[in-house]
């Protein structure tokens, strides 16, 4: 569709506030558990569950969302999962029972579905070069910004007005975002032909991560070795060998696995997969602090102000790096530096101020390891895929940041829960954190041996000029 729009700061904000509404509410769950269940009267492992569907549900359906709205626009996709915002914040106001919470979580994924993709090609089509990284810079802000955020402004919001206005808010900001983008025009691709969509792999990938996702976060509850779980984890492994034989048959895939082809495009990918993976290092750290270390929900995010802090100020930074080395050496010091500061928090022997300097210390280099990451990561990924499959290419990134989250929450909740049920809370919050340095050093080593070594003096610019090519071309290093 032709037009002479250009981006604008306005259309940056409006990204941002609806990329916002996920990664800032309905993320602040991870800092609200103890209220939400003792409010609701809930087990800790339904709200574990609960945690885990919104980036399960996101996570499942961001390539389908990403897809329709290269079809059928990118703005009207980006209003819907706006709307769905809407709607999923509501049935979160009005849960007094775990019914209505697991609906408004669900709801609350397929939104994200369906910003996150749209909203990265929106940034794609209206800006160029420069513009397009500083656009990216800030839609990053908005998300792994807001993973920071969420733990702060929502244990503040739990503490002095109650759980339910983090929710209020939210619908606040998801209007806000419809208003900011409301002159943007619409941005579609104009196909000679009409594709039959995968129906048959999506539904096989829902009963794959469904089954896994269970096994994970309810294995315990129901025995390792029981039937149930038995029958759960033959469905998961049998789901995956199903949807591989399928998809590769087919031209119509659900995951388009030819932009995999792409080495770096690959490293990007899965690096992002495991450093979200890592976001159970939120859910961890303030439960423990204030299951084990007596802190309020709001004393808690106070702890996580220095990660917000070094997230927001990296992210800029990490696109200077980028623009004068290329993109391996920001997001392989980045992910070093994540690691850091996620094994300091697992020093729970240490009595209790010192161990909350350090956990602020940890957090710190957590904040300024993702932010370094970031924008590098999101540019490797995005300025290499061709105008036509742009929004799946952001959808299956997109994707990997989702499930990411997902499972590195219920692995490493699974992890606390089962040591606590037998052991101190002190080891069971090590074990958790532990977990999660582990996924930052398979990250590490994904960057390594996947992404491309910069091309010296001339890494910016290579960098610039493959934002202004719309071919799928190898990646910068």
């Amino acid at each position: 569709m032709e037009t002479t729009y250009r981006g604008s700061n306005k259309m940056i904000f409006g990204i941002v506030f609806g990329v916002i509404t996920f990664w800032l509410f309905a993320q602040a769950m991870v800092n609200v558990v103890p209220d939400v269940q003792k409010d609701l009267g809930i087990s800790l492992g339904t709200l574990n569950v609960a945690i885990s569907l919104t980036a399960l549900f996101s996570g499942m359906f961001i390539v389908v969302a990403g897809g329709l709205a290269d079809k059928m626009g990118r703005k009207k996709m980006t209003y819907f999962g706006l709307i769905l915002s809407v709607i999923g914040s509501l049935c979160l106001i009005f849960a007094h029972s775990a019914a209505l919470l697991i609906i408004g979580r669900v709801i609350q994924g397929l939104s994200a579905a369906a910003i996150m993709p749209a909203t990265i090609a929106l940034i794609k089509a209206y800006f160029d070069g420069p513009d397009r990284l500083r656009a990216l810079s800030y839609w990053s802000i908005g998300s792994w910004g807001g993973s920071g955020l969420c733990s702060f402004a929502g244990g503040a919001i739990a503490t002095y007005m109650g759980w339910r206005w983090i929710f209020i808010i939210s619908i606040v900001f998801a209007l806000l975002a419809m208003f900011l983008i409301k002159e943007v025009p619409e941005s579609k691709v104009e196909t000679a032909q009409a594709t039959k969509f995968d129906y048959t792999g999506l539904v096989i990938f829902i009963i794959t991560m469904l089954a896994l996702n269970l096994v994970i976060t309810r294995g315990g509850d129901y025995g390792w070795i029981s039937p149930l779980t038995l029958v759960l984890a033959a469905v998961t492994v049998i789901g995956i060998f199903i949807f591989f034989k399928v998809e590769a048959r087919k031209d119509n895939q659900f995951i388009d696995f030819s932009l995999f082809k792409n080495k770096a495009y690959s490293g990007a990918t899965i690096s992002n997969f495991l450093l979200n993976a890592v976001a159970g290092t939120l859910v961890v750290a303030n439960t423990y602090v204030q299951v084990g270390r007596g802190f309020s929900a709001f004393q808690s995010g106070i702890l996580t102000l220095g990660y917000l802090a070094a997230v927001l100020a990296m992210i800029r930074v990490g696109e200077k790096i980028l623009q004068k080395t290329g993109a391996r050496k920001p997001m392989i010091w980045g992910t070093i530096l994540t690691g850091v500061g996620i094994g300091m928090m697992a020093f729970t022997f240490l009595p209790g101020f010192t161990y909350t300097v350090v956990v602020f210390i940890g957090f710190v280099l957590f904040g300024l390891g993702l932010g370094m990451y970031a924008t590098p990561s999101t540019d490797t990924a995005v300025s290499n895929a061709p105008d036509e499959k742009i929004g799946i290419a952001s959808g299956i990134y997109k994707m990997a940041s989702s499930l990411g989250g997902s499972f590195g929450v219920a692995i490493s909740t699974a992890v606390y829960s089962a040591i606590t049920a037998v052991g101190a809370v002190e080891s069971a919050a090590s074990a958790g954190i532990i977990t999660n340095v582990i996924f930052a050093a398979l990250a590490l080593l994904s960057i390594i041996f996947m992404i491309p070594r910069s091309r010296g003096n001339k890494a910016k610019e290579s960098t610039e000029d493959e934002i202004h090519d719309d071919t799928l071309i190898p990646l910068k290093g």
